[in-house]
């Protein structure tokens, strides 16, 4: 996989702490992060994963080896990020409560043919988060990483440490297990 010549520079500029390569950086990966923070932890108020997830890359940056693409190494760092909090929420028994109701709209899915975007548009935003939220902190990983986010099944194996045939398999079954919580809404 490996970085391309504008990542390296890019790259480079962030490991010599220059000030529009974090803007840019911020810019760019905010959405990415919340969006995994949001299917992971089932919250809308991300901003403490994103906080640590920017904390973690200012301090690993320097360390980045080009192995993988700047963005997978990110969304690495954001997933490692929502498991920590997950277990400090787990073991403090604190639950993860959204207080925010505001009116959602529907979604406009992206041009793709994928079984679950075919489905997502006749759902609002909020009642296909309440089929995810009733999803595995799995399931709503890899439904978010491929269909939303369109990631390779490569990228997501180096993401969540696992075989490309588990996360080809896994999320099968996760695409499956939210198409029937899909149809009893629709």
């Amino acid at each position: 996989m490996g970085v391309n010549k504008d990542e390296e520079k890019f790259v480079k500029a962030l490991k010599r702490r220059e000030e529009w390569a974090y803007s840019k950086l911020y810019d760019k990966y905010v959405p990415m992060i919340a969006g995994i923070a949001k299917s992971y932890l089932g919250i809308d108020d991300v901003s403490d994963v994103i906080q640590e997830v920017f904390v973690r890359v200012y301090k690993g940056i320097k360390k980045f080896r080009g192995d993988s693409s700047l963005s997978t190494w990110i969304y690495r760092i954001a997933v490692n990020v929502c498991k920590d909090m997950m277990g400090k929420y787990k073991k403090h028994k604190e639950i993860l409560t959204d207080f925010d109701s505001e009116e959602v709209p529907y979604i406009e899915p992206k041009s793709s043919s994928s079984p679950v975007e075919s489905m997502i548009s006749e759902l609002t935003l909020e009642a296909l988060e309440g089929a995810m939220d009733k999803l595995s902190e799995e399931d709503r990983l890899l439904i978010k990483l491929r269909d939303i986010e369109g990631l390779s099944y490569d990228e997501i194996a180096h993401i969540i440490n696992k075989p490309v045939g588990t996360v080809k398999s896994r999320l099968h079954y996760a695409r499956k297990r939210l198409s029937e919580l899909i149809k009893d809404l629709i």
